[in-house]
C-alpha cells in the first residue's frame, strides 16, 4: 500500500473507526448498557432499582427527609412513602424526629442498610473492572480518564442548577 493512502474500513471510513455524525447516539448506547449491566451485576439485599438507588443516596449523603428522597429518585411522595416503609420493614432504613424541626422526619440509613450498600457497591465494582479489564490497555486508560472526566462534569452541571 502506498504511504499515502488511507486504509479503509468496510463503511469507506479511515481505519474503520466510529462515524464521528454517529457519536453522541454511540455514546448513549454504550453508556446505556454499561449502567444497566454494572446495575444488574448487583444482587445483595435482592432490592429494586429504585430501592438501591434510594438506599444508595442515603448512604452517601446522610438522613434526608422523605420529600427531599422522593424529589432526588424521581418519584411520588406516596411511592416513596411505600418504599421507605419496605425498607424500614427489612431493616435498612429508620426514621427519626428532625432535631432541627420536630414536625419533620428524617429517614436514614441502617447498619444493616449500610452493609447492603457496600456489598452492591462492591458487586458494581467487580462488574465494571471485569469490563475494563476486556479492554485493550489504551481502552482501559481512555476509560479511566473519560469516566471521573464525566462524573466532574454532572456535578460542575449540579452545581450550575
Amino acid at each position: 500500500m502506498d504511504d499515502r493512502e488511507e486504509e479503509r474500513g468496510a463503511d469507506g471510513r479511515p481505519d474503520g473507526g466510529p462515524d464521528p455524525a454517529g457519536a453522541p447516539e454511540q455514546l448513549m448506547t454504550a453508556v446505556e448498557q454499561l449502567v444497566r449491566h454494572v446495575r444488574h451485576s448487583a444482587t445483595a439485599g435482592g432490592l429494586s432499582t429504585t430501592a438501591s438507588a434510594t438506599l444508595a443516596r442515603l448512604g452517601r449523603e446522610g438522613p434526608l427527609r422523605l420529600t427531599e428522597l422522593a424529589r432526588a429518585e424521581g418519584v411520588s411522595q406516596p411511592g416513596m412513602t411505600q418504599l421507605i416503609g419496605r425498607l424500614e420493614r427489612a431493616g435498612l432504613v429508620g426514621r427519626n424526629a428532625d432535631s432541627t424541626d420536630g414536625r419533620g422526619v428524617l429517614v436514614e440509613i441502617t447498619a444493616t442498610g449500610l452493609d447492603v450498600f457496600r456489598q452492591r457497591r462492591a458487586e458494581r465494582t467487580r462488574a465494571l473492572q471485569e469490563l475494563v479489564e476486556e479492554l485493550t490497555e489504551p481502552e482501559q486508560r481512555a476509560v479511566r480518564l473519560a469516566l471521573p472526566a464525566l462524573a466532574r462534569a454532572i456535578e460542575e452541571h449540579r452545581a450550575r442548577g
